[in-house]
């Protein structure tokens, strides 16, 4: 079982082609939240794991795993509202947001006793690693299942505007790579964080993904191979959790060679990696080409 921790929430995006003003079309959403949609679909046994509100939103969400076969055991519910996310798409359909976050439930997420026995991975990132007091659960969360061996995965993806001081959350940030064994990240979150993506490739994980966007993906080992793939062309119709989308490709193709662990990742040769890399930039693909984060399914691949 592959377990994702972090937030859910619901998007606030633009209908084309309507106004001004733009009506605003709430869609499920969130990093995490679409990573275990995505890997649902792929076929995976999938676990959510974070705190869900028990409000008029935190119900579809919660319905919405349910019908995507994502398992609930680890969702947390609580009175708090339903963190939102304003999205605007700009040009080439690249997306931006305005989060509203105040004493949401997803930042209330608490420690989890133990995850399930057949855990093989956890996936996390985006907000929940940010906001507190959720974001120390998570880092807990983090540490604890890393240091007892199972697969670690970060994806980053950096909001600057829910992040007061970025010196803390930079060194923060650093402090987690050594419990990390893939780390996936984009060009915009390593410029960002100001770190040079080799030097994050040999500060613990096995290996770093960077998404290029229309350029493709590129894994950097701790060994010093770079290994890059295009990204599939289609017509974008927004980038509306591609990244989310390509987290879970790249988990589903590691499950499904019997790869999730760091030393399997390390060891990895450049013809493995560019099979994991290609269906990862398919399954991106297939997102952008659809509006919002709508993941493939297997059959689609």
């Amino acid at each position: 079982m592959i377990v994702v921790a972090g937030e859910a929430l619901i998007d606030l995006v633009p209908q084309s082609g309507v106004g001004p003003p733009t009506p605003l079309l709430p869609a499920r959403g969130g990093g995490p939240y679409n990573t275990a949609i995505a890997l649902g679909r792929l076929g995976d046994r999938v676990a959510f794991c974070s705190r869900i509100s028990t409000d008029a939103f935190g119900e579809s969400l919660v319905e919405r795993l349910r019908e995507e076969g994502v398992a609930l055991q680890l969702v947390q519910r609580g009175p708090e509202p339903t963190t939102l996310a304003v999205a605007s798409i700009g040009a080439g359909g690249s997306a931006a947001y305005t989060f509203y976050v105040e004493g949401t439930a997803d930042r209330l997420f608490e420690l989890p006793p133990e995850l399930p026995p057949a855990t093989r991975a956890l996936s996390l990132g985006t907000c929940s690693l940010v906001l507190e007091p959720g974001a120390s659960a998570y880092e807990e969360l983090m540490r604890r299942e890393a240091g007892r061996g199972v697969f670690v995965t970060l994806d980053p993806n950096v909001r600057e505007g829910l992040i007061p001081d970025a010196d803390a959350y930079r060194a923060r940030f650093r402090s987690w790579l050594p419990h990390v064994s893939l780390l996936k990240l984009s060009e915009d979150d390593a410029e960002w964080l100001g770190f040079d993506v080799r030097e994050l490739a040999a500060a613990g994980p096995a290996a770093v993904v960077v998404t290029r966007g229309g350029d493709g993906l590129t894994a950097l080992t701790r060994g010093g191979d770079s290994i890059s793939v295009p990204a599939e062309r289609v017509e974008v119709v927004d980038t509306i959790g591609a990244g989310d989308t390509v987290n879970a490709a790249l988990l589903h193709a590691l499950a499904e060679r019997h790869l999730l662990s760091r030393d399997a990742v390390a060891s990895l040769a450049p013809g493995r990696w560019r099979e994991v890399l290609g269906l990862a930039a398919r399954a991106a693909a297939l997102t952008c080409a659809k509006a919002g984060a709508e993941p493939p399914y297997a059959g689609e691949m």
